[in-house]
């Protein structure tokens, strides 16, 4: 069945990419992306096909800077025990443990605290902060949490702690009384880099600190290459966009994952299936690597993740990696479980188009792998939804949401705050609590609000292309250029190639029953293409159809292994072709192409 996908197609106005094609000597298929990202000036779009170090932020732009490295080098100075609070997730683990490596490298006393995503929930917690003061220690450092903290930071005062906060979430009109709060997107911020995620703001904390130490350039330069394997790590995981500086970061860092000297994630590459030698790209970071880590604060403790980085005993980082990689699978049955559950209550009682946002509840659920099972929900629904799970001894329904780009969740959640007891979160993902009595109540909220703002249009899956593309314009130096597009992610998707008007060529091999592999022509060029679970739509691709199609690419060792070339086409959508979307500006290939 033909799926209900609405295709947005560029304009056909190839004038920039043409600049680009004579002004860098790149092939059609690519400029066409670059322009159509605002990249069409050809020293723009060279900077972001070399992304720099030296294109780094000077880290004492960030608001605070200064009064948080005067305060963390009086600690070190003088021996103060600091304790880094840092949050459950990857993002939060990879902040703890840039800032533990760095302070312990210049000698401070620095301890860490995760808390248990099931048993305290998110965030700096006021009985946290007393238990520091309790065990000494004089300086708070947070970790992609704290910017909404007040009350905590207040306490932590009132107890002799100072407090530096490293967020990079929205914060509250009122900032946490703390000595220095480090977070781009607070207003008064000049940082003009707003995207960093909470690992990027700690690595601009060591930057800063690392200037000051006297150490050689050498080796400040040979400690922050180190630590970019955990940034970009942290920032493809948190779903940041991966532009500006962040594309630096993460470019470089994964650069450094092809040789990894740390025990930690030296076994964390080897469970998750890559040879020494192999770096892992964004996509493989983002499902191969971050669930993994996300395993140990959904299931166990994240403190697991940090023991695992920072141990120097090769068979205890084994260990440890083979545990997370036990953990995962362990998540993957939990959430398919949830999954399937809230499916087959979908077949009893179907969504209707009145139901703008949608919210699930059960008693004893895992909570947490809610996040997970909301985003699912949002990728077979397409609208906003929660997923809350039941403690009958607290009373409490505590879970996730996932949203849409048209919804932003956050306001929704703001805008009945008198119905939760707790909820935080940004624009597209959240974390709630509420009373399990107020459930039903907090449906219908949802969903008339969701309804007072949401269109039946926002609610339909909308492909978007980057470009046209006819087949003589491919080749292998082609597909190489839209490979130096990466990292792909947030921000900077892989990009996706409209095919107008082919013929499939030949009938469609299915493969392992759910897969398909055929060919397309166009004018007398063939290319072979791939389709993942698109098996039972077979019939739109009969021998001699003509078809539109939107297609990616993507490497392909297995080919190169058979002599063949290393990258395939790949199918993201196909429809019957549509005269009004044959408008296009031709671009010759360049000479040789």
């Amino acid at each position: 069945m033909p799926s209900q996908v609405r295709w947005l197609l560029p304009e056909a106005d190839d004038s920039r990419a043409e600049t680009l094609t004579s002004g860098l000597g790149l092939c059609p298929p690519a400029a066409r992306v670059l322009a159509r990202r605002g990249y069409g000036d050809p020293e723009a779009a060279r900077r972001f096909l070399e992304p720099s170090l030296a294109g780094l932020h000077d880290p004492f732009l960030l608001k605070s800077m200064p009064e948080a490295i005067s305060r963390l080098t009086k600690a070190v100075r003088e021996g103060q025990q600091i304790l880094l609070y840092g949050d459950y997730d990857v993002d939060g683990v990879t902040s703890v443990v840039i800032l533990k490596k760095v302070i312990d490298r210049a000698g401070g006393r620095v301890s860490f605290y995760i808390p248990d995503r099931l048993r305290e929930g998110y965030g700096l917690r006021a009985e946290a902060v007393e238990q520091a003061a309790a065990a000494g220690v004089k300086l708070l450092i947070s970790a992609d949490t704290g910017v909404r903290a007040q009350e905590a930071v207040a306490r932590a005062g009132r107890l002799g702690v100072d407090v530096i906060v490293t967020d990079h979430h929205l914060p509250d009109a009122e900032l946490p009384p703390a000595v220095a709060v480090l977070n781009p997107k607070r207003p008064d911020c000049p940082y003009p880099e707003k995207n960093l995620c909470g690992a990027g703001v700690a690595f601009k904390l060591v930057q800063a600190l690392l200037q000051t130490l006297g150490w050689p350039e050498s080796r400040r330069q040979r400690m922050l290459e180190s630590l970019l394997k955990l940034v970009a790590i942290g920032t493809v995981a948190d779903m940041v966009p991966l532009t500006g500086e962040n594309r630096i970061l993460v470019r470089h860092g994964l650069e450094g994952l092809r040789t990894v000297r740390n025990p930690g994630l030296r076994a964390l590459l080897d469970v998750a299936g890559f040879a020494e030698g192999e770096g892992p790209s964004a996509h493989q970071v983002a499902f191969r690597i971050a669930p993994r880590m996300n395993a140990a604060g959904r299931m166990a403790s994240a403190s697991d993740v940090i023991d695992l980085f920072l141990t120097e005993d090769r068979k205890r980082a084994r260990q440890l990696a083979e545990q997370l990689h036990a953990l995962n699978q362990e998540r993957q049955q939990a959430e398919a479980a949830m999954v399937q559950s809230i499916l087959e209550e979908c077949e009893r009682a179907p969504v209707t188009p009145e139901q703008k946002a949608l919210v699930f509840s059960r008693v004893n659920w895992h909570r947490g792998v809610a996040g997970i099972v909301a985003s699912r929900l949002v990728e077979r629904f397409h609208r906003p939804a929660v997923v809350l799970c039941e403690d009958p001894e607290t009373g409490l329904a505590q879970g996730s949401g996932r949203s849409i780009p048209a919804f932003h969740l956050l306001e929704a959640l703001e805008s009945m705050a008198d119905l939760l007891a707790q909820f935080g979160g940004h624009r597209q993902a959240a974390g709630v609590t509420l009373s399990a009595g107020r459930v039903a109540e907090f449906r219908e909220r949802l969903n008339a609000w969701a309804r007072a703002r949401l269109s039946d249009e926002d609610l339909m899956p909308v492909l978007e292309i980057d470009a046209r593309l006819n087949l003589d314009e491919l080749n292998d130096r082609a597909v190489g250029e839209i490979f130096s597009l990466a990292p792909f992610g947030l921000g900077n998707p892989l990009p996706v190639f409209a095919l107008l008007g082919a013929e499939v060529a030949g009938r469609p091999v299915v493969m392992k029953d759910k897969h398909l592999r055929f060919r397309l022509r166009q004018q007398g060029r063939t290319l072979l293409v791939k389709a993942w679970n698109f098996a039972d739509r077979i019939g739109e691709l009969q021998d001699g159809t003509l078809v539109d199609v939107a297609l990616y690419f993507e490497q392909d060792t297995y080919s190169l292994r058979r002599g063949y070339p290393g990258w395939s086409g790949v199918l993201r959508e196909v429809r019957s072709p549509n005269p009004s979307d044959r408008r296009t500006t031709r671009v010759e290939p360049l000479a040789g192409v």
